[in-house]
């Protein structure tokens, strides 16, 4: 049977990770991608466990299934006309991992290791985590941090669950991986020690792919699987894999020690990757001086950074590059299939000129869904003619580019995600009114500024601008206020329009975007006088929350005690 899995999750209790990040979340989104099994994540964390515990049963050996019955997820934002119980339809399967962080000493350095743990039933989770237990805070993370060496996790894994397997995680990540530029090993064997012949499979990261890999004669042995490792259910399927296999933990288990079985058959059949370059530790760099070099600069600059004249966060390439002996990628007999795509909410946000997350690219989401199925099936298996048909000429051209690998991209450095598109700024410019997805017209593109040779990443296309919130903003504001990206840094002087700025930026997010501001001051008079031109703006039934930082706790607080007062001024 051939199926699509991603196996690298976290839940609702790792940090940073989203509420909907629950059983039935995870499921809807997992059929909207087209994905049949996922790894649960988290089940070192007890609230988790018991969470798995009371809502799957066993469907194949080791896998499972969400009880008849289990809840739904109202919550869970899903596309128009997409149910929250779409899973019950897709028969999706759960496998148990867990991710571990592992910090020790060894040969005279921290270490700092991430690791993935397989496991086919409750009974040998509950003896891991037992052991587990005793050695570390369980309930702190739902990736614990263990003061655990590496090849001792994976003994106390044979030890407890035989049947299990351990993958070391995104090998390649600068701060936290086997392979870290930061903290990690040179080889497998040199982390796992005389239990190296145990790993037989390792997780590429967003950051690196098969090819960059197959640099590295030591890493012919093993298999390279790709997964998301995703903190929220809508970004399920950034990488993934393709087996063609018994539908069972073991079936995967033994496709993944060995791809091809003993008939010749190729039961791992491919990896659905990120192009590297969209992972955000793939050049070197600082962010906070807007730098991105490629690895031969950062050598000719002896990884000191020109702005700052700090050290420069190494990359995965660079690391890559360090540790390869081959020039170019050499991959073993039988070695998966490589599709790179990037994500469909990406590509549309793209062809529409907004962010991915827009509403705009939202309901052409969900009129591909419901045409075309998933959106694995789109961008992997839809004929480009049917696309061109009911979507756009210009969506067929964009998947046909993606499938090829014809696309421009803009690489991540230091934390910072890259961009891949596909079209450059005067094509979107020459097609004009073809750029058209169910009667939603583009808008059109702006220009872009880089830094450094590898250039600048940009995080997200910008939306053009409603003309009511151009009034009295200079270029430079009406940038702040357009902007789709997620963290925005404005550094200017009094007097500069700072406050306006920030005004008409929520006002377009509450008004545009239908979202829910949360807006934090420094004192009240500031809280205060926001407040007001925000009521004159928007009126006082807004959806929008002003407040120091104290004022917020407050609020908090106050939703579970009304009485609550404090001694002083409130704040």
């Amino acid at each position: 049977m051939e199926y699509i899995a991603d196996l690298h999750i976290h839940s609702r209790y790792s940090r940073a990770t989203s509420k909907s990040s629950h059983l039935p979340g995870l499921a809807a989104w997992a059929a909207i991608k087209g994905i049949q099994v996922l790894g649960t994540g988290d089940f070192t964390h007890p609230g988790w466990f018991g969470h798995l515990v009371e809502n799957l049963e066993e469907a194949e050996p080791g896998f499972f299934r969400l009880k008849p019955g289990a809840p739904c997820a109202p919550e869970v934002k899903l596309p128009d006309g997409v149910s929250p119980d779409a899973w019950q339809e897709h028969n999706i399967r759960f496998v148990l991992t867990s991710e571990i962080s592992s910090i020790y000493k060894r040969g005279g350095r921290v270490r700092k290791v991430h690791n993935i743990l397989f496991a086919p039933d409750f009974d040998s989770v509950r003896r891991l985590n037992a052991t587990l237990a005793g050695i570390g805070n369980l309930e702190a993370d739902g990736r614990p941090i263990l003061g655990l060496d590496s090849r001792d996790l994976l003994e106390i894994l044979l030890e407890k669950a035989p049947e299990g397997f351990l993958v070391p995680a995104h090998i390649w990540t600068p701060w936290f991986s086997i392979f870290g530029s930061k903290s990690g090993f040179d080889t497998i064997d040199e982390c796992f020690g005389d239990l190296g012949s145990h790993i037989f499979a390792l997780e590429t990261g967003l950051s690196s792919d098969p090819d960059m890999n197959r640099l590295l004669s030591s890493l012919d042995r093993f298999s390279l699987i790709s997964n998301s490792d995703c903190h929220s259910p809508q970004k399920l399927g950034r990488e993934a894999n393709i087996f063609n296999t018994g539908f069972d933990f073991y079936s995967m288990r033994e496709a993944l020690r060995a791809p091809v079985d003993e008939s010749g058959r190729q039961v791992f059949a491919a990896t659905i990757e990120f192009y590297p370059e969209e992972g955000k530790y793939h050049c070197d760099g600082h962010r906070k001086c807007g730098i991105c070099l490629e690895p031969a600069e950062t050598w000719k600059i002896k990884g000191i950074c020109p702005v700052c004249g700090r050290p420069l966060t190494v990359g995965v390439l660079n690391r890559v590059m360090e540790l390869a002996d081959r020039p170019a990628p050499v991959y073993p007999r039988n070695s998966p299939a490589v599709h790179s795509l990037v994500p469909l909410p990406e590509v549309l946000g793209e062809l529409l000129g907004t962010g991915p997350a827009s509403l705009k690219v939202m309901h052409a989401y969900a009129r591909l869904l419901r045409h075309f199925g998933s959106e694995f099936n789109i961008l992997l298996q839809a004929e480009i003619e049917e696309l061109n048909r009911e979507a756009s000429p210009m969506l067929g051209e964009a998947v046909h580019r993606i499938r090829t690998g014809r696309v421009i991209r803009q690489p991540g450095y230091d934390g910072e995600f890259g961009v891949i598109r596909v079209f450059t700024d005067e094509e979107r410019r020459n097609f004009g009114g073809q750029l058209n997805l169910f009667g939603v017209t583009a808008a059109a593109p702006r220009k872009k500024r880089a830094s450094g040779s590898a250039g600048r990443p940009i995080r997200v296309r910008r939306k053009k601008t409603a003309p009511g919130l151009k009034k009295n903003l200079n270029p430079e504001q009406q940038q702040v206020v357009a902007s789709q990206a997620e963290y925005i840094i404005v550094k200017a002087g009094p007097g500069t329009g700072k406050t306006h700025t920030l005004v008409r930026r929520v006002i377009r997010m509450v008004t545009e975007e239908k979202t829910f501001c949360t807006v934090i001051t420094f004192t009240n008079k500031a809280a205060d006088e926001l407040q007001q031109r925000l009521d004159q703006e928007l009126g006082p039934a807004a959806p929008v929350f002003v407040a120091t930082f104290h004022g917020y706790c407050l609020h908090w607080l106050r939703r579970d005690n009304p009485g609550l007062r404090v001694a002083g001024p409130e704040m």
